[in-house]
């Protein structure tokens, strides 16, 4: 008979420049924004009220961008890294449209790399993703991630390491329609530091620590939709004897970002994520801190421009305490993410 359970791929099975089509649709709504709002504490205004959003320009409110990542993120993982021991990277990735609540999200990928490891026990596997709600895209990312093999012994798929760009050019960054900062209020947001207000090279401790906790973390990976066995079967990760099950990665973007909002109030809107790492995995009961760099700048419209922020989390230990690099170049063992973003901000009205 016809086994009708999917076990997932394993780095034999992926074909360079094949197309996976992802199951199940999901329609986001605004409880998906209550639970993500539940699960991190994120407080950006234009993701909190609609009056808010509306007095933005935005036809009316809309989705945090990182729940929609997820989401895409989440329809992949059947088709792509069921099978993976972790997630690697992130790069071009690009917001296309703002996504409101009640929009039906789809997904595709196209294989763009593979690449066997040294031990032939697994391989890198990068794919294009592309997230689409009633036949237009609204988001499009590059990521790469290790997989499993199935069979030690077989051979590797053709190999193709692919080039991406260091980070999205500002002139590449989609304004979303009827966007507009001019009348701006930043009472409501929660503080008063415009476009103008920031520096390149400026760096910004965000204070404040979150503890994560082994079931929420788990439940808000199901509000993906998930499915990456070493997030919840602790028999998937037999390099740890203890069982720990691994943290899913986005949830640390997740914390940090939500963390991010005390010396980032007005940045809310995030447009582009330019490159991204997980430097080292991460478990229930640890505590994560986060800080952001100001590597650069630009102008988006007269009321609005965009700063392109590095944002670092740590676990464990408070970002002011230590330089997240040693004098080679490597990353202090408290480093978890290291993530490049460009965020739109009012720009001051002169």
């Amino acid at each position: 008979m016809v086994p009708k359970t999917d076990a997932g791929r394993f780095f034999e099975d992926f074909r360079l420049g094949e197309t996976l089509h992802h199951a199940t649709p999901r329609t986001l709504t605004a409880g998906d924004q209550a639970l993500y709002t539940a699960f991190y504490g994120g407080r950006h205004a234009l993701y909190s009220s609609a009056p808010f959003a509306r007095a933005c320009g935005l036809a009316e409110a809309v989705l945090d961008p990182l729940l929609v990542f997820h989401t895409v993120f989440g329809k992949t993982v059947p088709d792509v890294s069921l099978n993976a021991v972790a997630n690697l990277g992130y790069a071009e990735g690009r917001f296309l449209r703002p996504v409101a609540a009640g929009a039906a999200l789809t997904a595709t990928s196209e294989v763009i790399g593979l690449k066997e490891t040294s031990s032939r026990k697994s391989g890198v596997v990068y794919v294009r993703t592309t997230g689409q709600s009633d036949g237009d895209a609204v988001l499009s990312y590059v990521r790469w991630v290790l997989v499993r093999k199935r069979d030690i012994e077989a051979p590797a798929p053709t190999e193709y390491v692919p080039t991406t760009a260091n980070s999205v050019a500002a002139s590449d960054l989609v304004i979303p329609e009827g966007l507009d900062f001019s009348g701006y209020d930043f009472a409501s947001a929660g503080a008063p530091h415009a476009f103008e207000d920031y520096a390149v090279g400026e760096k910004i401790d965000h204070g404040d620590g979150v503890t994560v906790e082994e079931a929420e973390a788990q439940m808000a990976t199901r509000l993906y939709q998930n499915t990456a066995k070493v997030h919840f079967n602790q028999f998937e990760r037999a390099e740890d004897p203890s069982g720990r099950r691994l943290i899913y990665g986005g949830v640390v973007i997740s914390t940090a970002r939500a963390l991010s909002y005390n010396g980032l109030q007005n940045a809310g809107m995030m447009l582009a994520i330019n490159a991204g790492r997980h430097v080292k995995p991460f478990f229930a009961g640890k505590t994560i801190f986060a800080w952001s760099e100001v590597l650069d700048k630009a102008v988006l419209s007269a009321s609005a421009g965009a700063l392109r922020l590095r944002l670092v989390a740590t676990a464990d230990r408070p970002c002011a305490d230590f330089p997240d690099k040693d004098e080679t170049g490597e990353f202090a063992r408290e480093v978890l993410l290291d993530f490049d973003y460009w965020a739109a901000i009012p720009r001051r009205a002169s």
